[in-house]
Order: structure tokens, then C-alpha cells, then sequence
């Protein structure tokens, strides 16, 4: 049999089991039992190094996952997620996330994979290769693209719309987000803050394009003051969102901001829609130019009164 060789090919032999098993059994399509997805079908295709263990442990603080082969040299694997992580949607992503460095990357890594939470937001796949397989793999095989695409068809995107797809799919908010971000043609940005500062932020390639982002990976980068995130607004407040003027975040345009927090206001989520189309160089020279005097309206305006 051809094995995949992709984290897209992987999800989508795995959805087509899925979607036949389901339909079969009149079971619901979503979300993916993912725990019993990778004991059945490795036993099945890889019957000498089959997950034999779908668990949760309690990991150091900052790690979310692993994927560790079992003691004794039986070649059997197992899949832990942290299980101080109280967020059913982020333990499902970090299942999948695991699945995904079993399928792909685990014969390169004999003795394993520890992921932290920077892991599961890395879904660039030029700045961190395995990582960015992983979770491209888990976005694929929990959101297929077509049943993502009939959920959004014709409607404006926000926390609501991001929070109902979470739910379907059980996965956390900023997968849902993250997701939309990969296949959207809108100028739109993630900024998840902590404690005051910009942990990370991701822009989606539109508004790449245009050279609006944040290097929070390389660079301590407060959250602006005048943002919603900043001013830790009341929920509803933050849901519904406000439209800032222009330099309140990243750019020379308005921006939209709609955020969410997390217990305890610990950490917001910060989903930030810029305008459809790009302002020109000319629009952004005219912006950023301060206005000047001449020589007689200084004259007259030193000498008023």
C-alpha cells in the first residue's frame, strides 16, 4: 500500500475512512474521536509500531503534548496530552497534533516529540518544518476544507462565527481562527497577548502582503494601549468588537478588533479585520505627511493676538 507523504494527503485518507465509517454507523460526522481514530487505524496499518496509549499526564507547565514510544522496546507508541489543560478544544488539536508527528515524523524521531503551546501556534511551515506539518495535518483532519468552507459560505466573519466552529469541530478558538486565516482573501491578523505584552501574532497572507504584521517571535512588543486587549474590556464588550482609528495596531489603516479572554484574564485572543484593499503608497505617503506651514502663516501665526 502507498503511504501518504504529505500532512493534506494524510488527513484526507484519514477523512475518507472517517466520513464512510460514520455514515454506516449513523454516527456523527464532527468532532473526530481522535484517541480512538489512532489506536484503530495504526493497529491496522502499522501493525509492528501501533498506538497502543491515548492519555493525559501531568506535564510540566508550557507543554502540551508528546509523542513518546512505550519502555521496553515493544515499538509501541503512545500520545499524551497535558492534562492540566482544562480546554477540551486544545486537548483534541494536540491529539491531532501528536497523530500527525506519528504519521510523518516519527521514524526521524526514534525517541519522541515534546510540543509545547508555541508549537501548536507554529503553523509556518518554512520557519518550523515538523511543527508546521503537524499542525497543518490536525487542521485538515479536524476541519476538512470543504465541510470549513459550507460552514463560512456567505457569512461575516466573526468571534461568534470562530467560536461556533470551534464548537463543531472541538478544537480551540484560535485553531478555528488559525484556519480561516490559511484559506481567507481577507486582510486579517491573531494577536494572542499575555500579561500585557504580544506572545504572538500571525497575519494572514493577504495582509502579508501588504507588509502588515508584529515580530513577536524576535522582539518584547506591548499590546497597544488603546486596544481592546490592553483595556481587558468586558466580554460582550470584547466579542462584538470596536473600530479603532488608524495607529492604534499595526499599520496606517482602521482596524476592527474583536477579543476574547480567558479565565482569569490570563490570556486574550484578538481577531483584528483590516480593510479589503490595501492602501497605496501614495494614500500611506499622504497619511504619514504632516502638514507643513509656509513661511508667511508662520510670520501671522507667531504674531497673532
Amino acid at each position: 500500500m502507498n503511504l501518504p507523504a504529505t500532512p493534506q494527503s494524510w488527513a484526507n485518507r484519514l477523512t475518507k475512512i472517517l466520513s464512510l465509517h460514520q455514515a454506516a454507523h449513523g454516527l456523527p460526522r464532527f468532532p473526530v474521536d481522535v484517541a480512538a481514530l489512532a489506536q484503530d487505524f495504526s493497529r491496522q496499518v502499522f501493525p509492528d509500531a501501533p498506538i497502543t496509549m491515548v492519555g493525559g499526564l501531568n506535564l510540566s507547565k508550557g507543554v502540551e503534548g508528546m509523542l513518546m514510544p512505550r519502555p521496553g522496546g515493544s515499538g509501541e507508541w503512545g500520545i499524551i496530552y497535558n492534562e492540566t489543560i482544562r480546554s477540551v478544544g486544545r486537548r483534541n488539536f494536540t491529539l491531532a497534533h501528536e497523530l500527525g508527528h506519528y504519521l510523518l515524523h516519527r521514524r526521524a524521531h526514534p525517541g519522541g516529540l515534546e510540543c509545547t503551546n508555541r508549537n501548536m501556534a507554529d503553523w509556518d511551515e518554512a520557519r518550523n518544518k515538523i511543527e508546521g506539518e503537524a499542525n497543518t495535518f490536525a487542521s485538515y483532519l479536524l476541519m476538512p476544507l470543504d465541510d470549513f468552507r459550507a460552514q463560512i459560505k456567505g457569512r461575516v466573519i466573526d468571534i461568534d462565527v470562530m467560536t461556533e466552529l470551534s464548537d463543531r469541530y472541538a478544537v480551540s478558538l484560535t485553531a478555528a481562527i488559525l484556519k480561516w486565516m490559511t484559506i481567507t482573501d481577507k486582510r486579517a491578523m491573531i494577536v494572542v497577548g499575555k500579561e500585557g505584552f504580544i506572545d504572538w501574532a500571525w497575519s494572514s497572507e493577504p495582509l502579508l502582503k501588504s507588509g502588515v504584521f508584529y515580530r513577536a517571535r524576535q522582539s518584547v512588543l506591548e499590546l497597544p494601549a488603546g486596544s481592546l486587549a490592553a483595556q481587558e474590556v468586558d466580554g460582550d464588550s470584547g466579542r462584538h468588537g470596536h473600530q479603532h482609528p488608524a495607529g492604534v495596531w499595526a499599520g496606517s489603516e482602521p482596524v476592527r478588533e474583536m477579543t476574547v479572554f480567558s479565565p482569569g484574564n490570563e490570556m486574550s485572543i484578538s481577531l483584528l479585520l483590516y480593510p479589503d484593499r490595501a492602501p497605496s503608497r501614495w494614500e500611506l505617503a499622504e497619511l504619514e505627511e504632516e502638514p507643513t506651514l509656509d513661511t508667511f502663516d508662520k510670520f501671522m501665526s507667531g504674531n497673532a493676538g
